[in-house]
């Protein structure tokens, strides 16, 4: 490819002659682009015989292209070079959009001029510290054992609440005092249940609340025997410790022959 006055290629010429006439490539009139053309070609011989091959066929073909446009031999003749024309309209319309890609490809960055490739990686080694050693099937049955507990269907139910009453603990005193195992004072706190079954004993919350049940039910117990005269209640302080003891057979007759002879009396 020669370069001719700052033209590379019998097509950008025509091109540019084409747009020197301010009109649209489609309704460039071809004979006065083809008469131009060979003036160029004809002024450039005369001063570089060296044209490039294709400069003088290009010339050439525009030659014929402009006698059969003016002097058309045969009505086929006349189809023929209208159609050439319109082929080298195309041609023209063709180079220009072409044209405008390669500026718009040479406007945008380039690698190495206006951006940068990354430079070498990093030595990066990955640890797997997790110790983890698991093989497909083996993480396959993790899952589905997994999937399974989530599925499974959870009823609920509410803790069981457990509480020493005040049955329990008539019954409890009513024990031990039946087997003399009290000969004398004895603090009402040795008569609460130890922690009974389904009770843990660790949680130190659920052990405060059932004492405190069972404390409350053994005073209402103690409370009740006291009143029929079976043992006999004693607190030497306020808030103090309550004490129980059996009550003495002979002094409760003593005081039942003392109130009939108050009775009498009246």
């Amino acid at each position: 490819m020669l370069h001719l006055d700052g033209f590379d290629g019998p097509l950008d010429l025509l091109l540019d002659l084409a747009r020197a006439q301010k009109v649209d490539l489609a309704r460039i009139s071809i004979l006065r682009l083809v008469e131009q053309y060979l003036a160029i070609v004809e002024s450039a011989r005369r001063i570089r015989l060296e044209l490039a091959a294709d400069w003088l066929v290009m010339a050439a073909w525009l030659a014929w292209l402009k006698s059969r446009l003016l002097l058309p031999a045969e009505e086929s003749e006349a189809a023929d070079a209208e159609e050439a024309a319109g082929l080298l309209q195309a041609r023209l319309v063709e180079l220009a959009r072409i044209g405008q890609a390669a500026e718009w490809l040479a406007a945008r960055p380039q690698l190495g001029r206006d951006v940068f490739a990354r430079g070498a990686r990093e030595d990066l080694t990955e640890i797997d510290r997790s110790g983890l050693a698991l093989d497909l099937s083996q993480l396959m049955g993790a899952y589905m054992a997994a999937m399974r507990r989530t599925a499974r269907k959870r009823v609920y139910q509410p803790r069981r609440l457990l509480f020493w009453t005040v049955q329990d603990a008539l019954s409890r005193l009513q024990r031990l005092l039946g087997a003399e195992a009290v000969p004398d004072w004895c603090e009402l706190d040795n008569f609460l249940p130890d922690a009974g079954p389904g009770i843990d004993a660790a949680d130190e919350a659920e052990r405060m609340r059932l004492r405190r049940a069972a404390m409350a039910g053994t005073l209402i117990a103690g409370l009740e025997l006291a009143r029929n005269g079976a043992i006999e209640l004693r607190q030497d302080e306020q808030f103090g410790r309550i004490m129980l003891r059996p009550s003495d057979p002979a002094a409760g007759a003593a005081n039942d022959g003392d109130m009939d002879r108050m009775d009498a009396a009246e």
